[in-house]
């Protein structure tokens, strides 16, 4: 506002508006002020309820949508299987794959009490060559068995050790070849050799050497003991149980010609049969050459000596352990009968000592493989020690195993052999 010259006052603009906002403002805070002087008006109980009713509903539907989804996430974890890395057959979790390994070396010798062997059906696994004079010996690699005994358990050779590796396993042996024994020192294996601690001694029914046997507890007493925790695995491809069974029952019809049906293409169709009976020769001797008949309903290979014996194993009480009496307490014994069969030519000679034998297990060579009633023809390859092996077909494509145990033989290339 400025004066002018007859004392009176002119108004500008500005100062009109800025007037009027003042005055709109202090209007606008009295009624804020007697707003807040009126007593609030109460929500109605009607509306309290609806409101409540509303809160609770949404509530619910957000527990009943996380229930949904929370329980089709166990439906598919449920749906989803889950196989063993050794033995190709379904697991409960997959967690399993990485218990601890354990590969027993175990005898094969004559003198072994009828050569009966214990809790050796439950090695998803099994390498087989000689040891000594022909005579063959095993390296049975063990996860979660629940036979409550196993062995015998013999010593060590190289080689063993060489296709142990792979399976990052206790090495579990009564002693060795300095050879082996050496390597374990200084090649940082998990070594349980002859410990009462973990192993007892069994005189009902067999004899030194071949009487010292283990259990599944005390193989784990000894992991815990260790910090052995788990095992990385390297093992074999294998098929999923519906895959191996469909391959079955393609080659069993295969092998039987359709007479119900009479057309051209099937009447001319020439049956391919079953590869029933195999032998796998070590070398001169029968007690230790083998033979496996194949049983189609089992889809599996029962196995016997050349000499006709069969080749047997208990399967003793997990709650018996190390108290039991294998004669007493394991019952009736079983045929061992693997699900499938890999022989692999190997290059083999007498050791420095002239006595026990010494094989190559790295490189490739001639292999076999029997399964689903058929066999395969190819080559077997091991790149190195910590490599597992790899069969191949004649095409070069690798080979996935039938679910269940596996039987793996290592023949002498100069004087071993297969027939079928």
């Amino acid at each position: 506002m400025e004066p002018k010259s007859d004392n009176t006052f002119e108004i500008t603009s500005e100062e009109l508006e800025q007037g009027f906002k003042d005055d709109y403002n202090k209007q606008n805070k009295n009624k804020e002020l007697e707003d807040m002087k009126k007593p609030h008006k109460k929500m109605s109980k009607k509306k309290k309820i609806a409101i409540i009713v509303t809160i609770i509903v949404v509530v619910l539907a957000a527990a009943a949508v996380a229930f949904f989804i929370f329980n089709q996430k166990r439906k598919e974890e449920a749906a989803t299987k889950h196989y063993s890395i050794l033995s190709g057959e379904e697991i409960a979790d997959e967690s399993l794959n990485t218990k601890p390994t354990y590969c027993v070396q175990t005898p094969n010798g004559g003198d072994v009490a009828d050569r009966t062997h214990v809790g050796l059906t439950q090695a998803p696994i099994v390498f087989e060559a000689i040891a000594e004079a022909g005579i063959t010996r095993f390296a049975a690699i063990y996860q979660e068995p629940t036979s409550g005994t196993i062995g015998p358990i013999r010593s060590l050779r190289q080689y063993y050790l060489e296709w142990d590796t792979p399976f990052d396993c206790t090495v579990v042996h009564a002693g060795g070849s300095d050879e082996a024994l050496a390597s374990l020192k200084s090649g940082n294996y998990r070594d349980l050799t002859e410990d009462y601690d973990y192993m007892w001694r069994d005189n009902t029914m067999y004899q030194a050497p071949n009487n010292l046997f283990t259990s599944p507890k005390l193989l784990s007493d000894f992991s815990k003991n260790n910090n052995y925790n788990s095992s990385n695995i390297s093992a074999f491809a294998r098929l999923k149980p519906e895959e191996a069974s469909k391959k079955a029952s393609d080659n069993k019809a295969a092998a039987e010609p359709n007479n119900s049906d009479n057309t051209k293409d099937n009447a001319s169709r020439t049956p391919k049969p079953l590869v029933s009976e195999i032998s796998v020769n070590f070398g001169t001797q029968l007690a230790f050459n083998t033979v496996y008949a194949y049983d189609s309903a089992s889809n599996s290979y029962y196995r016997s000596y050349a000499n006709g014996v069969k080749h047997m194993s208990y399967v003793c009480p997990s709650d018996k352990s190390e108290t039991a009496s294998i004669v007493k307490d394991c019952g009736e014994p079983v045929q061992i009968s693997p699900k499938a069969i890999a022989v692999m030519e190997v290059k083999e000679s007498k050791n420095t000592d002239g006595y026990h034998e010494d094989i190559t297990t790295t490189g490739t060579g001639k292999a076999w493989v029997f399964q689903n009633g058929e066999a395969i023809e190819g080559t077997w390859e091991k790149k190195s020690v910590k490599d597992q092996i790899e069969f191949k077909d004649k095409d070069g494509n690798t080979i996935s195993f039938t679910p269940g145990q596996l039987w793996i033989s290592a023949i002498p290339a100069s004087k071993g052999s297969v027939e079928y």
